[in-house]
């Protein structure tokens, strides 16, 4: 099994640390083609408009939207993920993947200043979740299951063999169940 990460922009060499720690072979996707060797794609968190543009830009974006392997998305990943995003003017501004049938508001937890971290649980285990400028998952759609909230909002979902957290696992030690799950899910 081979892991890819988008690795255009953000986070990435946090996801192949949580990977690699738990022996996961993984590789970055920097290319249309990387897309046909690994078996599940990580898109990871930063700022999602400028992983949109690039995306297009290198030719990966319709690949990642016909990649029909398991995709797990992490803040920005999350945005990109939805099939409908807000900016905080409630003004459409990304262009997302739909990947997930959600509806996500960019930096609605905050901006950088107001980031913060809180103790979430999943499957009967607590961790410490990472909320850096968070989106908030505002509407589901049919057959969207949510797995984790925070406030009374979804803050990790899941589609078929997608799911999209709207924090950092990779930035917690102690969330890396996060990263079994999904490796769970490609198995």
């Amino acid at each position: 099994m081979i892991i890819g990460i988008l690795s255009i922009q953000g986070d990435f060499i946090e996801h192949k640390k949580a990977l690699d720690s738990i022996g996961v072979d993984n590789i970055f996707v920097k290319y249309a083609e990387d897309l046909q060797n690994i078996d599940g794609l990580i898109i990871p968190g930063g700022e999602s408009t400028t992983i949109s543009r690039l995306a297009k830009k290198w030719g990966l974006f319709e690949g990642i939207k016909k990649f029909s392997r398991p995709i797990m998305g992490t803040c920005a990943g999350a945005i990109l993920m939805a099939r409908e995003v807000l900016n905080e003017f409630d003004e459409k501004e990304d262009t997302p993947f739909g990947l997930i049938d959600m509806v996500v508001k960019r930096n609605a937890f905050g901006r950088q200043i107001e980031s913060f971290e809180t103790t979430l649980n999943f499957n009967g285990k607590s961790f410490t979740g990472v909320f850096i400028r968070a989106p908030r998952i505002l509407k589901l759609g049919e057959g969207v299951e949510t797995l984790i909230t925070y406030e009374n909002s979804p803050v990790m979902v899941k589609q078929g063999n997608r799911i999209a957290l709207t924090f950092h696992p990779e930035l917690s030690p102690d969330a890396i169940l996060i990263h079994e799950y999904f490796v769970s899910l490609i198995k």
